[in-house]
């Protein structure tokens, strides 16, 4: 069965001390999920601007890379199913990359997508396509394997026929580099999750999970309402069939990551609320 797990961006308001963060970490494993997700942006001390940054998205990390997570996580008695990086961090710095996925116990290092990047650019694209081989044969001589995982610039076309996710499907080795696959992004983009789940078959290694609708109660003021974010079962999609799909790909880990629009804005409470899905069909 695949591990449960909660991704990190969803704390970082309330793992800000240690003293706050074994309390969220203990709320998580109480919940009934086995893992956790990590960011290298959020294990080691981060930047003012990063910290900006992600703030002004609505996901702020806040100052819990002071914190030793290795020894938070260990004491919550979670696993680590992945720690997400950048390419360029991988690029620069392979070694300790992989050092770092040894010390937290998983064999799996996940690329979110770049930053100031022309999906549409099929010459893009391609060379993003080889430097993800590359960087994946890089951390395979250290046991480590590379995973891709996608928000919604992916879905942008670079022909009429074929989309960004397709052309890196098609031009990586699944040697090298396989799939963390977010099903709420493509629907976000219109594009159906389910089939894409069914393509990558076994090269799908991680899935995270997140609800789409609305959570806007009695009249509305226009019949157009905004979907955001929601818990596990609380929105519109067939979460269900994308969960068996998963399993039935094999994948390691089922990992929710919600976004800003968290039951009584609290991520915690959040995370509770999706643990009946996830204990009912993951």
């Amino acid at each position: 069965m695949p591990i449960r797990a909660v991704q990190q961006i969803m704390l970082g308001t309330v793992t800000a001390k240690e003293a706050q963060a074994k309390e969220t970490l203990s709320a998580i494993k109480q919940a009934g999920y086995d893992g956790i997700e990590l960011n290298g942006f959020m294990i080691r001390p981060t930047s003012f601007m990063v910290r900006m940054m992600t703030k002004m998205a609505g996901m702020p990390v806040g100052k819990g890379g002071n914190l030793d997570w290795n020894a938070l996580v260990k004491g919550a008695g979670l696993s680590v199913v992945s720690v997400h990086e950048d390419l360029g961090t991988i690029q620069r710095e392979p070694e300790a990359v992989i050092e770092e996925a040894r010390k937290f116990g998983t064999k799996y290092v996940v690329i979110t997508g770049m930053y100031r990047f022309d999906y549409s650019d099929e010459k893009a694209v391609q060379k993003l396509a080889e430097d993800l081989n590359k960087a994946g044969k890089e951390l395979k001589q250290g046991n480590i394997e590379l995973l891709y995982h996608n928000h919604n610039c992916e879905f942008r076309k670079i022909s009429r026929e074929k989309t960004a996710y397709q052309f890196l499907l098609e031009e990586t080795d699944p040697e090298y580099l396989n799939f963390e696959f977010d099903s709420y992004w493509p629907a976000e983009a219109g594009v159906n999750a389910l089939p894409l789940m069914r393509q990558l078959g076994g090269r799908l290694k991680l899935y995270h999970i997140n609800d789409r609708g609305s959570r806007v109660s009695g009249a509305s003021m226009t019949p157009i309402l905004k979907s955001d974010s929601m818990e596990l079962g609380y929105g519109n999609m067939d979460l269900p069939a994308m969960t068996q799909q998963a399993k039935a790909a094999g994948v390691d880990a089922v990992i929710l990551e919600s976004h800003k629009n968290w039951a009584d804005k609290s991520p915690v409470k959040s995370i509770q609320l999706s643990a009946e899905f996830m204990m009912k069909y993951v």
